[in-house]
C-alpha cells in the first residue's frame, strides 16, 4: 500500500526546492506525495507533475531592491495581525490538504500549525530543517533576527531562551487560540512544539555539521538535491565559450542593498574577470551592455556553476550546497537569518571567503574575490567537493516510507505537544 505524504513549507526558493526534491524521490519510490508551497512556485511544481496546494500570499515582492538602510519594521500592532493571518491560513491550508494522508512533513521555521493540523488528523509530523544554526544547540547561536539585538554578555544559552521567549511572544496567542477550537490541549513552549525533540536536518554533514544537543536526538539526512537536466541556455553557452571562466554574481532571493549590480560589475573587471549576472528576485542586471558581462534568469545552477571560476552568491543554502558540489570557490555576502553561518562555513572550510556584513563596495568585495580565486581555495573547493553528499533526499524518503514501522512510542513522541 502506497504512503500518501503531504510536504509543506513557506519561503523562498531555496525553502521550496528541497520539498520538491524530495516529493519526486518519494514519486520515484512509488509512494503518494502532495506539496503546500508558496503561490509564486505551483507553475514550476505544477510543470513537474506533482499535485501543489498554494499556501499563503505570493513573496517575490518582498525581495525589491532597497536602500541599505531605510525601510522600517512592522509596528506590532502589524505584526500581530500578519501573525493571525499567517497562522490561519496554514491551519486551514495545510488541514484541507493533509486530509487522507499518512504522515506530514513541515520544513522550514514557519511552519507553526502543520503539528497541530497532525495532531488533529492523528497522523505522524516531522520538522525539518535546512540549516543546523535554526536548531538549539550549546555550540552555537540562534541565527540572528531584523530588529532584535542581543543583550551585552548574554551567552548562548541565554540567546536561546530568548529565542524560546520570541516563539512564545510572537506565536504562542495564535496557535493557541487555533488549537483551542480544535480541540487540542494548548502549548507553552512553541519552539519546541514545531521542532520536536526528533528533527531533521536537511543538510549536508561536510558543509554544515550538526555539532550535538542533549536535549534534540537530531536526523540529518544531508541536503535534498534536485537533479537538474536542463541545458544552459545556447546564448549562455556561447558566452561561457568565448573566454576564460566568468564569475557568477547572485543574490537569489535577497533585496539588492545598494548598487551592487554596479559593485558586482565593477570588480569582476577590477580583477580582470568576466561576469555572469543572476537577475533573482531583486532584478539585479549589468550596469551597461559590455561584452564582459552576461545576465542570466532562472537557470541550471548545477551546470553553470561547473563553467565559473568563483560564485558569489548572498549564502542561501542552496546555493552554498550547490556551488560546493560543483567544486566552484564561494564569496558569501550575507544578509538574514542562516547566511552568516553558511559564510562562517565556506571561511572555515577554506573554499572561499566571507564578506562582512554590510553593503559590499568594489574594493571590499574585490579583496575577498581575490582571495576566493587564490589556487588554495580552488584546490579546497574541489576537493570538498567530492566529499558532499547527493543522496539526501533518498535517505529522508526511505525514511519517510519506513514510518510505518518505527516503534509506537516514537509515533507518539511525535504526536504528542510541549
Amino acid at each position: 500500500m502506497r504512503m500518501r505524504v503531504l510536504l509543506s513549507t513557506i519561503g523562498s526558493r531555496g525553502d521550496v526546492q528541497p520539498v520538491v526534491a524530495l516529493a519526486s524521490r518519494l514519486r520515484s519510490l512509488g509512494e503518494e506525495v502532495r506539496v503546500c508551497a508558496p503561490p509564486d512556485f505551483r507553475e514550476w511544481i505544477d510543470g513537474l507533475g506533482i499535485p501543489v496546494v498554494p499556501l499563503g500570499p505570493e513573496l517575490r515582492g518582498t525581495a525589491a531592491p532597497e536602500p541599505a538602510a531605510g525601510r522600517s519594521l512592522p509596528s506590532p500592532e502589524d505584526l500581530r495581525r500578519q501573525v493571525e493571518e499567517t497562522v490561519a491560513a496554514q491551519f486551514a491550508t495545510v488541514g484541507r490538504a493533509a486530509r487522507g494522508c499518512d504522515v506530514l512533513v513541515a520544513c522550514g521555521a514557519l511552519q507553526v500549525a502543520a503539528r497541530s493540523v497532525a495532531e488533529t488528523l492523528e497522523i505522524p509530523y516531522v520538522h525539518a530543517s535546512y540549516c543546523p544554526v535554526t536548531l538549539p544547540s550549546p555550540h552555537h547561536a540562534p541565527p540572528p533576527m531584523p530588529g532584535l539585538v542581543p543583550p551585552d554578555g548574554a551567552d548562548d544559552a541565554a540567546l536561546w531562551e530568548l529565542d524560546a521567549q520570541r516563539w512564545n511572544a510572537v506565536f504562542g496567542a495564535a496557535l493557541n487560540a487555533h488549537r483551542a477550537s480544535a480541540g487540542l490541549e494548548p502549548v507553552t513552549d512553541v519552539r519546541g512544539h514545531v521542532f520536536t525533540d526528533r528533527p531533521w536536518l536537511a543538510a549536508d554533514p561536510v558543509l554544515g555539521p550538526w555539532p550535538g544537543s542533549a536535549d534534540l536526538d537530531v536526523v540529518q539526512t544531508g541536503a535534498w538535491i534536485l537533479p537538474d537536466p536542463r541545458p544552459l541556455p545556447d546564448d549562455l553557452e556561447a558566452f561561457l565559450d568565448a573566454g576564460d571562466p566568468p564569475v557568477y554574481f547572485g543574490l537569489g532571493s535577497m533585496p539588492a542593498p545598494g548598487d551592487i549590480g554596479r559593485v558586482m560589475v565593477q570588480t569582476a573587471r577590477e580583477l580582470g574577470r568576466r561576469a555572469v549576472v543572476s537577475r533573482g528576485w531583486a532584478g539585479l542586471s549589468p550596469v551597461d551592455g559590455g561584452p564582459d558581462c552576461f545576465s542570466v534568469g532562472e537557470v541550471n545552477q548545477q551546470a553553470l556553476f561547473r563553467r565559473v571560476a568563483a560564485v558569489v552568491h548572498h549564502g542561501g543554502a542552496g546555493t552554498t550546497t550547490a556551488a560546493a558540489r560543483a567544486g566552484a570557490p564561494q564569496v558569501v555576502i550575507p544578509q538574514v537569518y542562516d547566511q552568516p553561518y553558511w559564510a562562517r562555513r565556506v571561511a572555515d572550510l577554506g573554499i572561499g571567503a566571507a564578506h562582512a556584513p554590510g553593503p559590499p563596495t568594489v574594493d571590499s568585495l574585490a579583496a575577498v574575490l581575490a582571495r576566493a580565486l587564490e589556487p588554495g581555495a580552488t584546490a579546497k573547493a574541489r576537493a570538498v567537493a567530492a566529499q558532499v553528499r547527493t543522496d539526501g533526499a533518498d535517505a529522508a524518503a526511505r525514511l519517510l516510507a519506513a514510518l510505518e514501522r518505527v516503534p509506537e512510542d516514537h509515533v507518539d513522541r511525535i504526536r504528542r505537544p510541549r
